[in-house]
């Protein structure tokens, strides 16, 4: 009896297609994108870090710090002109301005020297700042041991001339200046600026589990069937969907949004701040709705019950958060799969929030997100339209 038990089981779910997929081919789905995410991470041999050099100075010794620089294996150097814009907009995290008069930071009139400028990307951890200052730091010290050890040859070599050996000194505020793109000066990003828009885009695209499985019993209840013989088109079908779960979309946002601003400093760490535009803002999430409720509508349309909508729905919202950048920073993913994270409509959203929330976007700045979610959504609309056309007309 025991054994047919065991029989029965066993069967039961090697004939569920989609319970197999989600016990196995998920994770390992899982395990591909995070291995290949995090590949670079821990891989010494790899560039970690993007970076670009405008030398103003042009001296012997900022072009030694910029030589020193470039021989790390740690960082990958981009060229940038002299007139350049944000470290975004550049495609690097970090840009390395060197002033006219840098090179007096090596004499002894240091302390009317003028300081290393580096313009950092707003969405970038302060861990990676700490890995790149390190090697900023580490370049310079080098370069400045370099003048000590050749100070002290001539010194040796012209003895009796009593030439001055310049103490090895370091002091870091005087040797660089941070300063993060689009925020004021000596303002951080913080770490509720940097995680309430991640996980404000991965809990919209949940609203598709709720959605299908309420679409699907409506379908069995023939609900949807009777509305379509009450002629009831199926713009009107669709809306009835759309605006509710947009409704409640917008409060989630809206609900995080209130988390982030009142209840996260209650516990100590620092509140959310709407540093862009609030028509930008609301214009992102309303697109990003308008793609989680189609792409909601088409896996519903697509499957046949309630148990392959939860599955699939699920399945789908973890790995294109995986992909998205959601779940691992797109920043420190090579560079294959920073592009491959742009078939994600969750890396869109990510964008258009991450715009208004660290780089102090308006509108225009999330404009194209808003017009590719838009339209992710749009097509979503429109295929889940004809399959349900499809569905409707088989079943009459």
């Amino acid at each position: 009896m025991f054994k047919a038990m065991l029989i029965k089981e066993f069967l039961l779910v090697s004939r569920d297609k989609h319970a197999l997929a989600a016990l196995f081919v998920m994770p390992a789905v899982f395990i591909l994108i995070m291995s290949l995410a995090l590949k670079d991470v821990f891989n010494e041999e790899k560039a970690l870090i993007e970076y670009a050099v405008v030398d103003r100075d042009n001296s012997l010794e900022s072009l030694s710090v910029v030589s020193k620089l470039r021989a790390n294996k740690v960082l990958k150097e981009h060229k940038i002109s002299a007139d350049f814009k944000t470290p975004k907009e550049e495609g690097v995290q970090f840009i390395v301005v060197i002033p006219k008069g840098f090179k007096s930071q090596f004499s002894n009139d240091a302390d009317t020297a003028a300081s290393l400028q580096i313009e950092v990307a707003s969405d970038i951890a302060q861990t990676h700042l700490m890995l790149f200052k390190t090697q900023v730091i580490s370049a310079f010290m080098q370069v400045q041991l370099d003048a000590l050890n050749l100070a002290q040859e001539m010194q040796q070599g012209v003895r009796g001339q009593g030439a001055e050996i310049k103490k090895m000194a370091f002091d870091e505020a005087k040797m660089m200046k941070i300063h993060y793109a689009a925020l004021a000066e000596d303002e951080k990003p913080t770490s509720t600026q940097q995680s309430v828009p991640s996980w404000i885009v991965f809990s919209l695209f949940f609203v598709i589990i709720p959605m299908s499985t309420i679409f699907i019993s409506e379908r069995k209840q023939n609900t949807l069937m009777r509305l379509s013989t009450m002629n009831v088109s199926l713009p009107v079908l669709f809306g009835g969907k759309i605006i509710p779960y947009m409704v409640i979309n917008q409060l989630q946002v809206w609900v995080m949004i209130a988390v982030g601003i009142f209840i996260v400093p209650l516990f100590g760490a620092a509140p959310l701040n709407i540093g862009g535009s609030l028509s930008g803002l609301i214009a992102i999430s309303m697109a990003l709705s308008l793609s989680a409720i189609g792409l909601s509508i088409l896996i519903a349309t697509l499957v046949d019950s309630v148990e392959q909508a939860t599955t699939i729905g699920g399945i789908i919202n973890i790995l294109l958060g995986a992909i998205g950048g959601v779940m691992v920073p797109k920043f420190v993913m090579p560079e294959f799969m920073q592009e491959f994270a742009n078939v994600s409509p969750m890396s869109w959203g990510l964008e258009g929030f991450l715009d208004i929330f660290l780089r102090r976007g308006g509108i225009s700045d999330v404009l194209s997100e808003v017009l590719a979610l838009s339209l992710f959504g749009l097509v979503s609309l429109l295929l889940a339209a004809l399959i349900f056309n499809y569905k409707i007309r088989r079943v009459a």
